[in-house]
């Protein structure tokens, strides 16, 4: 509760930003004193760092594009329900602030180390242990809960999003569940690449934020990548629910 902190209110929204910079770290600290205590471990996330190599194009292009595309048709759908054309303009300023770090750094640097974190270690020992749909669907729910505390922050993006209203606040923590499962589909697809996932991550947060869109098209947006996220599921339920990994 620092950052609401009144009186010298500058001093405390510093020390909020570090003390958040330093959680969002955390993650990826752990992971990397894992990883990196292991040569084999070590190696294998070192070569799916930084590379597009074998890839078929379908999933670049899925990579690129699916997170804007889902944020345009659902603005889209929100005109049936006599929702403003307004939301397709490209505002040329964010909805929050992020401190005393610039907002497009935090778009892009946060997606980095999370996926730095969750996708050099943390998915893939999951994964050894339950099929991918568990193993998304566990994932999915701890990092709803890893967000939560982020709604304390005074004007940070999820804590602006509580303000707009209840059911907001609820879809933003429904909507990961979809997006991971998407997101998951996406690496293993990919031969379980870091860069293609950081990518699809970031794509999310920038195509969320660069549009007027009003909250309740991000509710649309919700319900179109869950349908999609099922349809995936039902077209490879073996690739889902299969038990043994298989990179």
């Amino acid at each position: 509760m620092i950052s609401h902190i009144v009186p010298a209110k500058d001093h405390y929204m510093e020390l909020a930003s570090i003390l958040g910079f330093v959680g969002l770290l955390s993650p990826m600290v752990v992971a990397f004193w894992l990883v990196f205590r292991n040569a084999s471990l070590k190696e294998d996330v070192l070569s799916r760092v930084f590379t597009f190599k074998s890839i078929k194009a379908f999933y670049l292009f899925v990579t690129f594009f699916l997170m804007p595309a889902s944020i345009l048709l659902a603005q889209a759908i929100s005109l049936l329900f006599g929702y403003s054309p307004s939301q397709f303009a490209i505002t040329g300023h964010f909805t929050f602030s992020s401190g005393i770090f610039p907002v497009w750094f935090m778009l892009v640097i946060a997606p980095l180390i999370e996926e730095l974190a969750w996708h050099s270690y943390g998915t893939d020992c999951l994964r050894q242990r339950f099929n991918l749909f568990k193993t998304s669907l566990i994932f999915g729910v701890f990092w709803a809960l890893w967000h939560i505390p982020l709604g304390l922050i005074n004007n940070y993006y999820h804590s602006n999003i509580v303000e707009t209203g209840w059911i907001h606040g609820v879809n933003f923590l429904v909507s990961v569940i979809p997006f991971v499962l998407l997101m998951n589909w996406l690496y293993y697809k990919t031969g379980r690449n870091i860069l293609v996932v950081t990518i699809f991550h970031i794509s999310a947060g920038f195509f969320n934020e660069i549009f007027a869109t009003h909250p309740d098209s991000k509710v649309i947006q919700t319900v179109l990548l869950s349908v999609l996220a099922f349809f995936i599921i039902m077209k490879d339920k073996d690739f889902f629910f299969k038990t043994k990994f298989v990179d």
